[in-house]
């Protein structure tokens, strides 16, 4: 390995955004980690597909231990791993509080826990995380308290991480999006999720994929919440 080629480690990875930003870092040459439950092994030898559980300490473990013997550093990570629930908040099961719980914050936790620890003592990293722009534009007709809790969680560990470690070269940043054309958004529910947006449509993957390049080449910019959300966090509409 070259010592300019560097090392990221992105959760939530077989599929829609996860796997666009897959494709993204290795555009620019990056080795890749990817992670998620039903991830397969890659032909790929820069790739490499660890399986498991993000809301599991020994996931993270095993993500952190083999990407190191692998490709022996971690320069960035993504948390892109995240569940979505809405329904009436008084409907909300501990089944649904336990798996959003889980997979949006567990699965931030350990994770980032144990790369930041690698990225201390190379003295330079960045973290990412995908939050959602419902934080601070809830919607009317649209209940999604968990993920208000839980990625609202995200916002907030995101500015108070980037303080802790901005005297040790690692940047901390989040992309809040609008809702974007993924597999969990089938193609007959587009015209009236493209109304829940002032520019009167959609995101794409690949809009998701440029804030997060954008930031990882973004050398001054830490702490921020980034909103790729077509106008929704500007005001009301």
């Amino acid at each position: 390995m070259s010592a300019e080629q560097k090392v990221v480690i992105i959760t939530g990875a077989s599929q829609g955004i996860g796997a666009a930003l897959v494709r993204g870092y290795r555009d620019r040459n990056y080795r890749v980690i990817a992670s998620s439950r039903s991830i397969k092994p890659s032909a790929d030898p820069d790739i490499l597909a660890v399986p498991g559980d993000i809301g599991k300490p020994e996931t993270a473990e095993r993500i952190v231990r083999e990407g190191l013997q692998r490709f022996g550093r971690i320069d960035s990570l993504v948390n892109n791993a995240g569940v979505f629930l809405s329904k009436p908040f008084i409907e909300f099961t501990q089944e649904d509080y336990d798996y959003n719980m889980g997979v949006n914050v567990a699965g931030f936790f350990h994770i980032t826990q144990r790369a930041a620890a690698e990225m201390l003592k190379q003295g330079s990293g960045h973290i990412v995380s995908i939050t959602t722009s419902l934080v601070s534009q809830p919607m009317v007709g649209l209940p999604a308290a968990l993920a208000s809790l839980t990625k609202g969680g995200l916002n907030a560990v995101t500015q108070a991480l980037a303080m802790e470690f901005s005297k040790n070269g690692i940047r901390v940043n989040a992309v809040s999006p609008g809702i974007i054309k993924t597999p969990m958004n089938p193609p007959e529910t587009h015209a009236a999720l493209s109304t829940l947006h002032p520019v009167g449509r959609m995101g794409e993957m690949r809009d998701i994929v440029d804030a997060v390049l954008y930031l990882e080449s973004a050398g001054f910019v830490t702490g921020e919440i980034l909103h790729v959300d077509g106008g929704q966090n500007a005001g009301r509409w």
